[in-house]
């Protein structure tokens, strides 16, 4: 096969074609007896096929010197997934964890067993995305060897991969102070109000980024449909801004002997908990659809929103309840 024409991170890639082969009517015994002096790049499964190639089932090694001698390999066998040479090497690990498989079939468009993705590659595939997520996470647009290599990298090529998100950050930057210039009445009246704005944006951040860490790569993972999956974000983060809020409301009202104030403060923390939770599933989920890596829904372009939203909502409530 001519790895030449597909894509750099498909499972054409990393596949192997040494890898054990039976047919469906071989016994336990003679497939055993195959395996005498056969050098495989892969020793977890053994590929079952027809006469045409195409791929019925797999037998694990440990099954294989377990079950009796004379048990078919029909008998022995069981189904597994399989992925299409072009298959994307992401979707390849999530289908290899999800299954519990130690090795991943690969075919083609007929069925046509090819070789399988080894436990080995399959390691390499995980460490490669889970580093260019934490690159995605951060705001850096580039993942390659000299971006995981920061110290070896240009300075200008740095700056360059770091900057457009970062560019965005400082827009959301000058959104935010101009919500807060809208309530210069309130702030000059009750200075007080602005002691807790650097807090609220804080802990909203914290909350977003701890559901982007696991959306980032639970939503191309998961069968859960996004209404069930938002719902139940929804309410962790409204547990967590009601805890938040509730261990706030007599800080603050002792600390300041203002009750109202207290209460913004409160009502705000546990609206931002269910909006940060949000918006760090939902900016994920649309760039899935959007057929973009989920990793770019994170980082500064969700801080952003999550701030502006929680000033909004501040001093909304700060409004309401001092008359601004």
């Amino acid at each position: 096969m001519a790895q030449a024409r597909h894509h750099k991170e498909d499972a054409a890639q990393h596949l192997t074609a040494a890898v054990q082969r039976a047919r469906s009517d071989d016994t336990i015994a003679s497939v055993r007896e195959a395996l005498a002096g056969r050098e495989l790049d892969d020793t977890e499964i053994v590929c079952v096929v027809d006469d045409n190639d195409k791929l019925l089932g797999v037998l694990s090694f440990a099954e294989l010197f377990r079950l009796p001698p004379e048990m078919a390999m029909r008998e022995a066998m069981r189904t597994s997934p399989a992925v299409l040479a072009s298959e994307d090497q992401e979707k390849v690990a999530s289908i290899a964890l999800h299954f519990s498989l130690n090795s991943v079939p690969v075919v083609d468009n007929g069925r046509r067993l090819l070789g399988v993705v080894p436990a080995k590659a399959l390691l390499h595939i995980l460490r490669h995305e889970h580093v260019e997520d934490i690159h995605r996470l951060a705001g850096i647009t580039r993942e390659t060897s000299m971006a995981r290599r920061a110290l070896d990298t240009p300075p200008m090529r740095r700056a360059r991969d770091r900057l457009p998100w970062l560019i965005v950050g400082l827009i959301g930057s000058m959104l935010a102070t101009f919500v807060m210039s809208r309530f210069e009445a309130a702030l000059n009246e009750k200075l007080a109000l602005a002691f807790f704005v650097p807090g609220l944006v804080y802990l909203a951040d914290a909350i977003g980024t701890q559901t982007e860490a696991v959306a980032v790569r639970g939503i191309s993972l998961s069968h859960i449909g996004i209404a069930r999956m938002l719902a139940s974000e929804l309410r962790t983060g409204l547990i967590i801004g009601l805890v938040l809020g509730g261990l706030t409301f007599p800080a603050v009202w002792l600390a300041f002997n203002d009750v109202q104030l207290a209460f913004a403060v409160s009502v705000a923390l546990f609206v931002a908990g269910g909006l940060a939770t949000s918006i760090g599933l939902v900016l994920p989920w649309l760039l899935t659809k959007l057929k973009r890596d989920p990793a770019f829904g994170s980082g500064p372009l969700a801080t952003v929103i999550q701030d502006v939203l929680t000033l909004l909502t501040y001093f909304a409530i700060v409004s309401f309840l001092y008359g601004h």
